[in-house]
């Protein structure tokens, strides 16, 4: 378990950046972070998973108060977010962000005022992608039922229905103060006793289903995540669907979070479920889709930690929680 320091007094939000050759869009982040936190304390801790771009320094040269931590290697988001937590100053709550994550004017503070009222817990904002349109950030619990509707009906129309789909494509969702059990991890607000219950984040996910995994923990916990509709934020990220490995590691990442929840029956119904997904659209010409079945159909597979290709490292940085 994780203890979140606290200040002698008042609220005070440790932002987190984990970035990896992420020096083409960490400086938008950095500029939409004073007007984004306008009227709060914060302070800003970015850990540097070994990036060669100039990441670090560029933090350094735009953000000098900022904390930079090289970790020295690679070693996935949770392991960049865990040790950015560690060396932050105090604070009262954890505002997580990806680099290529930009806050509008006032979002923090309305981050904030939700999260003080009702029950702590995770609060993110409503996010959109850089062309305008809503990005279905929240999230059901995964289940078998969820798995077929989206290898059936695709997850967009599967969505509309909540025994069917895992993302929640409800409009009205989305006007509203509403609560889901996770929600893309591109920009979450994390209360202090949220952190100190549920935190370190699970490393053995080295990109997909961290985010998962610790808010179903947190929910389980008592600390629910919520949408506040005023509070906005742009994502500007790439799709993890434009990659076949990018796929595949998600799609292992799903059937492995669903395993440690569920037993040994249930999880074959999910994997059997997940593989008709991805059988189905490799029959149509997916090559994500066939690098995802092949993974799943290797037994090997899923008892690995999976991480990306020794020939894909670099490429992570932009979209580290890009929309599955």
């Amino acid at each position: 378990m994780s203890t979140a320091p606290t200040p002698e007094s008042g609220d005070v939000v440790a932002v987190i950046v984990v970035t990896y050759n992420s020096a083409a869009v960490v400086p938008g982040l950095l500029e939409s972070l004073g007007p984004g936190l306008a009227g709060l304390r914060w302070h800003l801790t970015v850990a540097d998973n070994a990036s060669s771009d100039g990441t670090a320094e560029t933090v350094r040269r735009l953000m000098p108060a900022a904390r930079v931590v090289e970790t020295g290697r690679n070693g996935g988001y949770s392991a960049g977010i865990n040790a950015a937590a560690a060396a932050a100053a105090p604070f009262t709550s954890v505002l997580i962000l990806n680099p290529d994550v930009r806050l509008t004017p006032g979002c923090g503070q309305l981050l904030l005022d939700l999260l003080r009222r009702g029950d702590d817990g995770i609060v993110v904002p409503l996010v959109t992608m850089a062309d305008g349109s809503p990005e279905h950030t929240l999230r059901r619990e995964p289940t078998v039922l969820r798995a077929l509707g989206d290898a059936l009906l695709g997850a967009e129309r599967a969505g509309r229905f909540p025994v069917l789909g895992e993302v929640v494509t409800d409009p009205a969702a989305y006007r509203r103060e509403s609560r889901s059990d996770w929600a893309v991890g591109s920009a979450l607000l994390v209360s202090g006793r949220c952190w100190s219950a549920c935190a370190p984040w699970d490393e053995s996910f080295f990109l997909y289903s961290e985010e998962t995994d610790f808010a179903l923990r947190a929910r389980d916990a008592g600390f629910p995540t919520r949408l506040a509709p005023a509070a906005r934020a742009t994502h500007i990220g790439g799709d993890s669907r434009a990659a076949p490995w990018l796929w595949r590691l998600l799609t292992l990442n799903k059937v492995r979070l669903y395993r440690r929840r569920n037993g040994r029956a249930a999880t074959a119904a999910y994997w059997a479920a997940v593989l008709l997904r991805e059988v189905s659209r490799a029959a149509l010409g997916s090559p994500t889709s066939r690098a995802a079945a092949a993974a799943l159909l290797r037994p090997a597979a899923l008892r690995e930690t999976p991480g990306p290709p020794a020939d894909q490292r670099a490429t992570i940085g932009t979209g580290l929680n890009a929309s599955a």
